[in-house]
This record gives structure tokens, sequence and C-alpha cells, in this order.
């Protein structure tokens, strides 16, 4: 250790000590003022960075809230939730950054300044008092006279203990002051050395972090370059399609409206029509209206549920209306209303006059051949789909969505193109897809596939149920039936983007390898009641006779037990619509998809029972999967039989809990009557049925909430949504528990 200030010269007291004193006294001094600077800008930086990680943080939730908002875009989510994971482990970093600074640099160096330094400043001070003392004992010694022998001695034996006391502390002075100038290096260069590797330290974890981010980011890269190739190409399409329409000719105002009755949408001609309220002041609203499903509908906005004003357009007529003031108009007639509706030019009239005609006669002549195709179709095969619903119950349990859906049949590979690994599925026809087929299938429209994440979206039990209902290998025995016969070549997932789209469409929109002809009658199963055609034609010749054998068997029943349903030897293949309506009550999945890929509609009404539909049916049959199916393909879950009951009303007299919690979220109008004038909430009360009462009631009490609030930041929303999750959650994995508890409320009672 090298000696800043001399022990000889200290006991000598020379002035080469006093000198060097000076130096040491004012270099500390210097020191001290660094260390403190240095300290406040420590602090400052750190707060500083603090806020930095602050502001970098909401930045970060402003990229992950712009990734949800982009959710129906999987690679914009995808990426940008990458992003913001690695945002947010570069936050975590900084943080332990400044922590580490915080104790390098803040803490060692106020340490070293409050106790080191303080210590020297104590030392300093008592040599100062030390010093002053001695140099008054010189002075005294010196002043007293010679024949003064008391003083003499006095004096003597003063500054003999004053200078003793001198040596003392000053050695201990200078001893503090060389082991601060020592210490100080160590102090100063061990604080910044720990600074220096908090720096490393995180640097590193930056760079290991983002090199494995690396990768991605190229990829994300070359897909980037792609997208901007296909923009440019539509660009150039949308510019020169923009510029032909703009060549046409619009002498007229006239919108160019043309009907068409076998448009892919059903849609035969929509547009603006002005419609004469039945009020008594007979005011005239402005509503798109449209011409669909044999029904003439219309609506205020897109969003809002059609309004039906003509239900068969086969028991209408239309006719030029001249006597009234206002131009253009025309009246359709019903037998139970009229409705007077106005266009906007002549040309327009004419139109819609023309459309509803041509609507009326293509409805009339679909009935026909539709009663000519039921003569002449067998009954549908079942033994060709068979679902496996006992093995498909033990994936349920236990595993992700992404497991459990994998380890149906032919799922482990995309539906469409065979890629391994697929991630994405459509959930209203059962399948799997990779990323790339999931893309085409989202551009078809929600009415052909909806689409779904496997691993980022949340899957209720309903709907893993029916992806485990159905699956690859089923789908594709029905959509690609006749693909080996046409001699068409699946494309694989090295083929290119427009080819798998050109295939996909052809198999789910055009339905091209759907095989057409009827497939053989299937065998009843053993226990199954079979009737003769005899007694099945007598079964169907009034609309009073019931598919079950009624509603009370039915209700009496439990939900786990198995329901009978007849199997008839009729040697007619039903309809699609009656295929999909018995395949509903039979709880059969894969005969359903049958159905609705040869066309069935799936809001088909059986006249001949009562007009209940197949979710109707799906109820009678007890099953939460058909009817979770069902509204996936577009069931509208207010249609109502003859009776005046909709889904809601037959699953509140039969007491499927599960089902009333499905329809009430699916918008299921609970204040609808039936011929009785009870709604579901009375028929519930009537049956003492604790569970859809309360579900009833919870969803009439937050009907009044949002009604009286608004949609958003209700109170009661989140409770609401809770107890109708725990019911679903119960109606899908536990249904034995809902069984038991209408079972000791009926023995209650």
């Amino acid at each position: 250790m090298k000696v800043t200030v001399d022990f000889e010269e200290c006991l000598k007291d020379s002035p080469r000590f006093r000198a060097a004193l000076e130096e040491v006294e004012g270099d500390v001094t210097e020191l001290e003022l660094k260390l403190d600077k240095l300290v406040k800008l420590c602090i400052a930086m750190i707060d500083t960075g603090k806020a930095f990680c602050t502001a970098n943080k909401q930045f970060m939730n402003g990229i992950r809230d712009l990734a949800q908002y982009s959710c129906k875009d999987s690679l914009v989510e995808t990426s940008l939730m990458k992003f913001s994971d690695t945002l947010q482990e570069m936050i975590n970093y900084h943080n332990i950054l400044f922590d580490q600074i915080q104790r390098s640099i803040k803490t060692q160096l106020q340490t070293f300044v409050k106790e080191d330094i303080r210590k020297f400043k104590d030392a300093k001070k008592q040599f100062e008092k030390v010093s002053e003392e001695k140099e008054n004992a010189l002075v005294k010694n010196a002043q007293v006279q010679r024949n003064k022998q008391h003083e003499v001695e006095e004096a003597t034996n003063i500054l003999t203990a004053t200078r003793k006391c001198f040596r003392h502390i000053a050695l201990d002075y200078v001893l503090q002051i060389n082991v601060l100038q020592s210490k100080r290096r160590a102090e100063i260069l061990k604080s910044m050395l720990s600074f220096m590797y908090a720096h490393l330290a995180f640097f590193h974890q930056g760079y290991d972090l983002f090199s494995e981010l690396e990768p991605y980011m190229k990829d994300l890269g070359a897909q980037l370059d792609q997208l901007a190739v296909d923009a440019a190409k539509e660009k150039r399409d949308m510019e020169q399609k923009h510029s032909t329409i703009q060549q046409k000719d619009y002498s007229s105002d006239d919108t160019k409206l043309e009907y068409n009755v076998d448009a892919a949408n059903g849609i035969v001609m929509e547009g603006y029509l002005f419609k004469r309220a039945s009020n008594a002041f007979k005011t005239w609203n402005r509503r798109w209206f449209s011409i669909q499903n044999n029904q003439l509908v219309y609506q205020k906005k897109f969003k809002d549920n059609p309004t039906v004003v003509v239900e068969d357009l086969r028991l209408c007529t239309v006719k030029h209306c001249e006597d009234i003031e206002r131009r253009f108009c025309f009246e359709v007639v019903s037998p139970t209303k009229s409705c007077m509706l106005q266009a906007d030019s002549e040309k327009l009239r004419q139109a819609w006059i023309k459309a509803v005609q041509t609507s009326i006669a293509t409805a009339y002549r679909e009935k026909g051949d539709e009663s000519e195709k039921q003569e002449k179709k067998s009954s549908p095969s079942t033994g060709s789909l068979e679902s496996g619903s006992e093995t498909k119950e033990k994936l349920l349990k236990g595993e992700s969505a992404l497991q459990r859906v994998q380890c149906i049949a032919g799922n482990a590979a995309c539906c469409d193109c065979g890629l391994a690994d697929p991630r994405w599925a459509s959930i209203n026809l059962g399948i799997t897809l990779c990323i790339e087929c999931s893309g085409i299938h989202r551009s078809l429209g929600v009415h052909f596939s909806k689409v779904r994440s496997l691993t980022l979206d949340s899957w209720e039990p309903e709907l893993l149920k029916l992806m485990c209902e159905l699956g690859n290998d089923v789908i594709n025995r029905i959509y690609e039936a006749k693909l080996e016969k046409m001699g068409v070549k699946k494309p694989q997932s090295g083929s290119q983007r427009q080819e798998k789209e050109a295939y996909i469409r052809a198999k789910y929109v055009e339905r091209k390898f759907v095989e057409k002809q009827a497939s053989s009658v299937p065998l009843p199963e053993p226990g199954t009641k079979v009737l003769p055609p005899s007694q099945e034609e007598k079964r169907h010749s009034g609309p009073e006779k019931s598919l079950l054998a009624g509603e009370q068997g039915a209700a009496s029943q439990k939900e786990g037990d198995k329901q009978e349903s007849p199997v008839f030897c009729d040697s007619k293949q039903p309809s699609p619509g009656l295929q999909l309506y018995q395949a509903a009550f039979e709880k059969n999945l894969p005969h359903m998809a049958e159905a609705l890929a040869h066309g069935a509609e799936v809001n088909w009404v059986n006249v001949e029972e009562n007009k209940a539909t197949p979710l109707i049916q799906a109820v009678r049959g007890g099953s939460l999967v058909t009817c979770e199916f069902l509204l996936q393909n577009g069931a509208n879950v207010n249609i109502r039989d003859m009776k005046g009951r909709g889904p809601l009303h037959h699953a509140t007299v039969l007491g499927h809990t599960g089902q009333v919690c499905l329809f009430l979220k699916r918008g299921a109008n609970q204040h609808a009557t039936d011929e009785d004038g009870k709604d579901p909430l009375s028929i519930a009360v009537e049956a003492a049925n604790a569970d859809i009462v309360t579900l009833l009631r919870l969803a009439r009490m937050n009907e009044e909430m949002r009604e009286s609030e608004g949609l958003y930041g209700q109170p009661g929303d989140e409770i609401y949504q809770d107890i109708f999750r725990d019911f679903s959650q119960m109606a899908s994995n536990n249904p034995e528990k809902l069984n038991r508890f209408q079972q000791s409320d009926s023995q209650k009672s």
C-alpha cells in the first residue's frame, strides 16, 4: 500500500507534514463533491429509466390491443403477440439492469461517502483540536518565568501530556488518511466494474432473445415481400375494374338492379324501397328489402334481424298501385295482410314486380321438384358414417383443444391439403386446417366455413364435442365422394395457393365432389321400432301427429337415457331437409353433415309435423352438441312451430337446462308466447325447474339492464356471463348433476 502521508513526518509535525495534510484534505473534499454528484446523476438516470420502462410497457400494451383487434387476421395477430412478448422480456431486463445499477453505483458509493469519508472528517476534527491544544501548551510553557518553579513544573507536565496525546491522535489521523486513499480506489473501481457487468448481462440477454426471434422475423419479412407483390397485383386489378366501371353508361340515375333466382347466396333481388307503415299516420320509411328463401324481408340496419313481410311468396300476389298520390308504387298482397311499397323509378318498380312474380313461380316449381325427389329417393345409409361417440368422449378429458381434436381420425393432417399438425379448424364443418387453407376458408365467408384457432382461441365444451363427432375422415367421405371417379387430383401441402383455392371452392361452395346418388337404405339397429310403409304414410298424414310419442313422454325420460327413435322401412330416399330433420333427433352429426352437403336447408320446416324444424328435433333428441352444430350452420333460434313454440319453449318443457342456456346465449326470444299464451319462464315456473327459472330470470334481468343503461359497462354483465358459463360447463361435462337437481325438485313437488 502506497503511503500518502509519512508517519515519521507526523511525529516531527514538520511543515512538510502540514502541507501534505492540507493537500490530502483538499483532495478528499473534492472527492466527496464528485461522488455526491455521481450518485445524484445515477439516481436521476434510474428514475428516467423507470419512466422509460413505464412508457415502453404502455406502448407494448398498445401493441397487444392492436393484436386483439386484429384477431380476424391470424398473421398480424400472431406477429404482434410475438413482438409484444419480446418487448415485455426487454422491459424485464431493463428493470433488472436498473436494480443492479442502484446496488453498484448508488448504494456502494453512498456507503463509502457516509462511512469512510465521515470517519476521515471525525479524525480531522480531533486532530485539529489536539493540535490547537498542543500549540497552547507550547506557548504557555515558553511564557513561564524561570524563578516560578511550581508554574514551570505544571507547564512542563501539561506540555508532555499534550504532546503524547497529539502524537497518538496524529498517528490515527494519518492512518485514516492512508486507508481512505487506498480504499477509495477499490470502492470506485468495484462499483464501476459491477455497473459494466450489469450492462454486459443486459445486452447479452437482449442478444439471445432477439437471436431466437430472428428466424421468425426473416420469415415474416419474406411473407411481407410476397404480400407487397400481391397488394400491387390487387391494386392493378382494382384500378382496372374501377376504370371498366367508370366507362359504363350511367346516363340514368336508376340504380342498376337485376334479379337472379339462381343466386348462390339465395338472394333473388335486393335494394331500397319505401314502405308505408300500418299505423294511423301511414308514414313512409325507407328500408332495405330483399327476396330470399321464398320470402320478402326488410331491415333498417345491416346488423338488424330481417323483418319478414311475406313468409311464403306462393301465397301472395303483386300488382301495380295507381290509386294513391305517390308514384312508382306497387302492392304485395297475402291472405292475411297487404304491404304498400314504392320504388325510386318506374324501371325499378317493374324490376321488383317481375322479381316477385318470378320468385313465386320458382317457389311453386321447387316445391314440386322437392316432392318428386322425395318419392324417388330411398332412405340414407346409417352405416357409412359412424360417430364413435363413446371413444370420442374419452378424448375430451385432460387434454388441450389441439390434442383433443387432432386425436380424431384424419385430423392430424389438414383436411384439404394434407399438411401435418394443423392448428386451425372450421367449427361448422368439423375439420382441421393448416394456416394457408384456413385463410382460404375465411375468404369463402362464414356461411360456408367458420374458422377458429386450436391454440389461440378459447373453446367451449360443446364445440369441442362437435369437432370430435365429425372430423376430416367423415367430412371427406361426404365432400370428396366422387373425387376419384371424376379424376380430380387433390392439392398437396406444397401446391400453389391458387390451386388450393380453386379446389376448396369447388369442394365446399360448388360441392362438385359430393355424391348425388341416393345411398343405401339403412338397416334398423337391434331394439329399434320398425314401422311398415303403411303406418309411415299414416304417420305423415296429418300435422297433429308428432315424431315423438309426445312431449310429455319425452319430458319424463332422463337426459342421459337413450331415447328410442323409430326407423322406417321406406323404400324412398328422403329429401335432404327431411334427412337433416330425422338425423337431428337421432343425434347423428355425420348424417346431418351429409344432408347439408346435399343441399338441406338448415331451417327446413316439416309441415307434416306441426312445422317443426331440425333445431326443434335436436331439442327433442336431447343433444346439446346437435343443437350447437345446427346453430353453427345458420339455424334460426327463433323459428316456431304451429303451436307457437320455438326451440327455447321445447327445451324448457323437456327440462334441458344446457340447451336453454345455449339458446339464451344465441339470442333466443324469451318473451315469445305459444298458442296457450305461455312464455318459457311461465312454463319453467309451472314445471318447478329451479335451474331454468334462474337462467331465464337472469337473462331477462340482463336484458332490462342493457335497455336501461346501454350495451357496455353493465354491472350485472360479468356475473351474468359467469353464471351462464358455469351452466354451460356443467351441461357439457357433468349433465348428470343437472338431472339430479331436476329429479330432486320433481320429488319435492
